[in-house]
């Protein structure tokens, strides 16, 4: 078997798909697999765990990964790092073509510094981009010679070093916290202040906002304005222009949008984009 090869379209036409074999196979003599395959938008994993640690990136299109409370959005610009034995979840909000690298937990010491206890998105650069490309052309299923050996040992070092981005949205465990985020996760342009979309909770505006400090680290304001940027991230990704997208998220103009974007990811959304 060939781990590097494409799932058939009847699984990509299903609502649902499952995780491929090389995430639960164990093998310290191949400490990394890789398997690469085309998903439609809407298609998604429901929650489920694996022994490996898995790097899961997008060639193109754009993922949202959830996993305790907490929703991470995967533009192709960035990769998600998802510890082994951490449940997680992944939806396709664009047809996206995946590519996973799959570490064994005998090789884990290597990755200390990207975590063992909670996901995190991190920031690909040409050289990481080139390795999983060539990783996923070659045929991983016997044994390892040399050469395949020595292109692991490369792409483990450089998994190690990919830096972080700042691209979780916080959503906590409260069930009245749950209720609002979701709803704000599918309607992010609603303009309603938290006074008046405290009814959706079933709570207080008071106790909507405690609740939000504790649990996600952030004000009801600040959360939805990440909320937003996170979205716009998405429709930036689907070609979108900055004043379709500022009018859509209720922004008051473009450049309020543009100013918003830039001061929290240091750069304008074109500027983004083509990095």
């Amino acid at each position: 078997m060939r781990y590097t090869a494409i799932m058939t379209n009847d699984v990509d036409d299903a609502p649902f798909f499952q995780p491929l074999d090389i995430a639960y196979t164990l093998d310290a003599a191949r400490p990394v697999l890789a398997n690469h395959r085309p998903i439609r938008a809407g298609r998604a994993v429901q929650p489920h765990s694996h022994p490996r640690g898995q790097l899961l990136w997008a060639h193109d299109g754009v993922l949202r990964v959830s996993s305790g409370g907490n929703v991470w959005i995967v533009p192709p610009t960035h990769a998600m790092w998802i510890p082994g034995g951490l449940e997680h979840d992944l939806v396709t909000e664009t047809d996206a073509h995946i590519r996973n690298l799959h570490v064994d937990p005998s090789a884990l010491h290597r990755l200390a510094r990207l975590g063992r206890d909670a996901c995190s998105v991190r920031v690909m650069n040409p050289l990481m981009r080139a390795l999983i490309l060539k990783l996923c052309e070659s045929d991983l299923s016997a044994p390892f010679d040399e050469r395949t050996n020595r292109l692991v040992d490369v792409v483990l070092d450089e998994l190690a070093a990919l830096e972080e981005a700042p691209l979780s949205l916080p959503g906590g465990h409260d069930p009245r916290l749950v209720r609002l985020t979701r709803y704000l996760g599918t309607r992010p342009e609603d303009p309603r202040l938290l006074s008046e979309l405290a009814a959706i909770a079933g709570a207080s505006p008071r106790t909507l906002e405690r609740l939000f400090v504790k649990e996600t680290g952030l004000t009801f304001r600040a959360w939805r304005t990440r909320l937003r940027l996170l979205s716009a991230i998405e429709r930036l990704n689907r070609g979108q222009s900055s004043t379709e997208i500022a009018h859509s998220l209720g922004y008051s103009s473009p450049s309020a949008f543009v100013a918003a974007f830039r001061g929290y990811f240091g750069r304008t959304p074109q500027q983004f984009l083509a990095a």
